[in-house]
């Protein structure tokens, strides 16, 4: 919803940059050195930078004479009046001593990786009028000035993208009376919007404060600020109304307040005149714009989309004659459009109507805008056809009109044709029940990239016209009445990717053409852009660009015949694949293992005969797996990625076993009972039951006094032996699968004195499996005790293959498992102990001393191994493991650093309805991948999206998700700073200095490919093990995307 608030920047960035263009005068050159006094202030500012950019060296060679130095700038008196260090990589604190320069005018020190606070010396400066910090690592609050001080001449000051927080200081702002822009946006402030600048400083012009956490009503002081231009308050959490004091500050040229809590009309908007651009997307304003609004002639930018307002556009809009980009989808505009004479706009560029009740026809005037490149109508309640004017717009690059009852679909492509700047065409839920034209002159449709005529009911066959549509990269069919065979020409169609043709009357064998389409079996796609995001089934699943779209293939709901054919194998950039509901037979082809990219797999409904093939396990990414109401056959695996699927995906196959059905594999064949017994033998088995059964009841009455009689007496035991009970020494047993010599004669009892009983002074770990406990046993070996919860294991002869399986898994990198303890429903895990703790102990748990500091050679250490265990189980290791938790302190560390992977592999210690489908147990909050939330089962490609996390903490030192609740979770906040080529500051700021920057920047590279929201745009973990192991950290992959 509030994709368009990171672009509002762009909207209005003259103004600032001309105001600080004059503040900034022509510099005189230096013709006398600087004072001593200049020159010490200059030297301690250097002597507190950790990192000093080479400033040092570069001073030295320039003499003694401060005037000469880099960066300093200095009058015809020699006294220095301008440092301007920006972009230098200085690290430390901003030294107080720069306010000692009592002739400095100008101070910039932005885009650093500077920390600590902005001293109150420089902000009360009686000489700098221009202050710029931004982009920097400082923290804190603006400190309070002293009620004595006097004016102070500071016109601009920037202190952006930084981390300061707290409220605005009133003192500050008191004193400050020539300021004339501030801009403190991306920052975590708090409080009300500041207004004492709007009466204490008569020239203060630019207010920039959004994506902060500013809250309450847009204050009424706002009204005092006589000459304000720009203010600049979006993604806080203004609520209210917007007050009429605001309409009053007529010197408004931007107002951009999108992403709040706004409601409220906009009637007092049409009184500022000036205003250029006016941005309230994503609020939750009602009723119409104002009749008036004509009156904004200088209006270019017009935003009002995701709201909640109503009635007819006035053709008063007409009359903004500026206009650039009208955006109002998604609120409830009714009417007709020919009301606004849009011939009036030449500079429009962008018209968005969607979801909106427009009604009547689409006005001639929208056609004679000739610099128009997106135009969406969709999804109101226009009629008619098509006019021929459309021909008009030449720059026209984006078209919807779908769901707009339009007819005659043949009279309208013809039209179409003369739009050759097309390159997507969205024009489904029309033409319903015509018929799909056969042959039409394609000529004008040549970069033609993405077409939708789907849900039109139309009738006919797949036209050969769409073979000449060579650039088509995504073609939607779906929901027509289409008859016929899929034509061999489709792999003609060298770009195409998405194919959905489902829901149609298709007929014949599914022909081999289809498995020869070249994208679908390359990874690449061409990252272009959409004029405008396209929304995909819903308004909230929204996509910028048609790479974001995955490889689909659906011909599901068709009359398709005869087998899947073998060769299918080859389309292995495929993520989904549904050939549901049609009348294919045969055997379900192995070769579908190696779409190893494959998400969804749909076969369901078919004819399907033979089993289920056992290289499907191979397909780990498979979120939906579907293949009831076919005639298969034969027991489903119980391990692996398909064991984890639910009833629903296996039913109406009454001839398949397995655990998740009722029909269970070993009961199969287990002849059935004869009835007729002879009466000899029946009387024998009756007599013979009636003893051995009064026997057991004799027996187990002993057995229960035996049991009261121990209760009694233990009793009066030790702490041990009382807590024992539970355990058997006699009957239990510890197999330890490692170690040698003593260590197999480990028992029960070892554990409990080495616990105390499972004292709770020595845990040392928790999580959603149970407790971890320290033991040190009798040799003075030290080993480290999982104690699962007992409610979610699996019964004891489950959990011992289980554990046998996992004990094979053994690799440099993995936690070693010495053994396990099955006791009643107790079930204990014995692993090696780890000196070091966790990654996130020495991470985000430990004191700031330089004992506890991870610097980056061993971070990086911890990552390469860390990804070789991970590697391992997901490639090496039969079956595959999914580990489901990847997260800092699941990987420990040894006495030498050295990473091991933890806890891989328990979800298949615990029920398996309470795996894959249960949020307690899919991840940790901020690890687990987005997709998750949509009920996906566990995937390898969400364990390298936890991965990538632990990558962002290594290379930032910050928690996935910060303690403050309100704080951007890790993976948010790393995207909207690269966004903003902020990547030097996302760096953890006590690694930097130390020469290893580019190094990390590759891994944040790497990084942010983990964390892409796309699944199949993740690399596979030996990517990302060559990536972390290689000089220069760069992945292989031709398809990587910048996020």
């Amino acid at each position: 919803m509030q994709t368009h608030h990171c672009s509002y920047w762009s909207r209005f960035p003259v103004a600032f940059i001309g105001l600080a263009v004059v503040l900034l005068i022509s510099l005189p050159s230096p013709t006398s050195s600087c004072t001593e006094q200049e020159k010490s202030s200059l030297l301690q500012f250097l002597a507190e930078l950790s990192q000093d950019g080479s400033l040092t060296v570069s001073w030295r060679r320039n003499g003694t004479d401060c005037c000469t130095w880099e960066g300093i700038i200095c009058g015809l008196n020699g006294t220095v009046t301008d440092v301007s260090l920006a972009s230098r990589g200085l690290e430390g604190s901003i030294s107080p001593f720069l306010g000692n320069l009592t002739g400095l005018s100008r101070l910039n020190l932005s885009h650093n990786l500077l920390s600590g606070g902005l001293p109150l010396e420089l902000v009360s400066s009686s000489s700098i009028t221009v202050l710029d910090v931004s982009f920097n690592h400082l923290t804190g609050g603006l400190r309070e000035l002293p009620y004595s001080t006097p004016p102070r001449p500071l016109q601009v000051l920037n202190i952006s993208s930084n981390l300061f927080t707290g409220r605005f200081p009133s003192t500050i702002w008191e004193v400050m009376k020539s300021l004339v822009a501030l801009n403190a946006s991306t920052n975590s402030f708090t409080g009300q919007i500041p207004t004492i600048p709007c009466v204490s400083a008569p020239s203060f012009a630019v207010l920039e404060i959004s994506f902060n956490e500013f809250s309450g009503n847009v204050p009424t002081g706002l009204s005092n600020c006589s000459v304000l231009k720009v203010l600049s308050a979006g993604s806080n959490n203004l609520t209210g109304t917007l007050p009429d004091e605001l309409f009053k500050v007529t010197s408004l040229e931007h107002l951009s307040l999108p992403g709040n809590l706004l409601e409220g009309a906009l009637n007092g908007i049409i009184r500022l005149t000036n205003l250029v651009t006016l941005d309230l997307g994503g609020n939750d304003l009602s009723g119409s714009i104002p009749d008036a609004i004509g009156e904004l002639k200088r209006l270019e930018e017009l935003h009002l989309e995701h709201n909640n307002m109503s009635g007819e556009l006035p053709s008063s809009l007409s009359n903004c004659t500026s206009l650039i980009t009208i955006d109002l989808k998604s609120n409830h505009f009714s009417g007709e459009l020919t009301k606004v004479n849009f011939s009036s706009l030449p500079s429009l560029k962008n018209l968005d109507l969607l979801y909106n009740n427009f009604n009547g026809t689409i006005p001639e005037s929208i056609y004679t805008c000739r610099n128009l490149r997106a135009l969406r109508l969709s999804s109101n309640n226009f009629h008619g056809q098509l006019s021929e004017s459309i021909g008009n717009l030449k720059s026209l690059s984006f078209l919807s009109i779908v769901n707009s009852s339009l007819t005659n679909i043949t009279r309208t492509l013809q039209i179409l044709r003369s739009s050759r700047s097309l390159t997507t065409l969205l024009i489904g839920f029309n033409f319903m029940h015509e018929a799909m034209p056969e042959e039409i002159s394609t000529d004008g449709f040549e970069n033609l990239q993405v077409l939708a005529i789907n849900d039109c009911s139309l009738s006919g066959k797949i036209p050969h016209w769409l073979s000449k549509l060579t650039n088509l990269e995504m073609l939607f069919l779906d929901d027509n009445q289409l008859t016929g065979p899929i034509p061999d020409w489709i792999s003609s169609l060298n770009f195409l990717f998405y194919l959905d043709i489902s829901n149609n009357s298709l007929t014949g064998e599914i022909p081999s053409a289809l498995m020869d389409m070249p994208m679908l079996k390359s990874d690449k796609t061409a990252p272009k852009v959409f004029e405008l995001p396209v929304y995909n089934k819903s308004p909230f699943m929204q996509y910028l660009m048609p790479s974001a779209f995955p490889k689909i293939l659906n011909l599901c709901m068709n009359n398709f015949t005869g087998l899947i054919p073998e060769k299918i194998g080859q389309l292995k950039a495929l993520i989904s694949l549904n050939l549901s509901s049609n009348t294919l037979s045969g055997e379900i082809p192995e070769p579908i293992s190696n779409l190893t990219n494959l998400q969804v797999l749909d076969l369901s409904g078919n004819h399907l005969t033979g089993t289920i093939p056992a290289a499907l396990n191979n397909l780990h990414f498979l979120s939906k797996f579907n293949i009831s109401n076919n005639d298969l056959e034969g027991p489903i695996p119980t391990v692996g990625q398909l064991s984890t699927f639910t009833s629903s995906s296996f039913d109406g196959n009454p001839k398949l076993c397995g655990h998740v059905l009722l029909n269970n594999c070993s009961s199969a064949g287990t002849p059935s009972i004869i009835q007729k017994r002879h009466t000899k033998n029946s009387v024998f088995a009756l007599a013979f039951g009636v003893f051995f059964g009064g026997v057991a009841i004799i027996f187990l009455l002993a057995r229960l006094l035996v049991s009261l009689r121990g209760k009694k007496r233990s009793s009066n035991n030790d702490d041990i032996e009382a807590t024992s009970s539970n355990f058997n020494s006699e009957y239990s047993m510890v197999i330890v699968q490692r170690g040698k010599g003593e260590q197999n004669k480990l028992t029960v009892t070892d554990l409990l004195k080495a616990t105390k009983n499972f004292d709770k002074e020595h845990i040392i770990g928790c999580g959603g499996y149970g407790l971890v406990y320290k033991a040190e046993l009798p040799d003075g070996s030290k080993v480290a005790i999982k104690k699962l919860n007992s409610e979610m294991c699996l019964m004891a002869r489950e959990f011992s293959a289980e554990v046998d399986a996992l004990s094979m898994a053994q690799h440099d990198n993995l936690v070693p498992l010495w053994g396990y303890c099955i006791q009643g429903d107790t079930r204990l895990l014995i692993y090696s102990y780890m000196e070091n703790g966790s990654l996130d102990d020495w991470l985000h748990n430990r004191d700031d001393d330089g004992g506890s500091f991870l610097d980056w050679p061993t971070r990086l250490k911890i990552a390469q191994g860390a990804s070789r265990g991970l590697s391992y189980i997901h490639d090496v290791c039969k079956p595959h493991i999914v580990h489901r938790d990847i997260k800092s302190s699941n990987i420990l560390l040894d006495k030498e650093f050295k990473a091991y992977i933890a806890d891989f592999g328990l979800s298949r210690l615990i029920f398996h309805n309470k795996t894959h489908v249960t949020t307690e147990l899919v991840g940790t909050l901020g690890y687990i991948p987005p997709e998750y939330g949509q009920g996906w089962v566990a995937t390898l490609r969400g364990d390298m999206y936890s991965f990538g996390v632990v990558l962002l903490e290594l290379l930032t030192g910050r928690r996935p998700v910060q303690i403050c609740p309100r704080s951007k979770e890790l993976v948010q906040w790393v995207q909207e700073m690269i966004s903003k080529e902020k990547h030097i500051e996302v760096l953890d700021p006590t690694l930097q200095g130390a020469g290893h920057e580019e190094q990390m920047l590759k891994v944040l590279e790497v990084a942010c490919r983990c964390v892409n929201r796309n699944p199949s745009l993740r690399p596979a973990i030996q990517e990302v093990v060559s990536a972390l192991s290689s000089r220069d950290g760069n992945l292989q992959k031709q398809n990587s995307v910048r996020i």
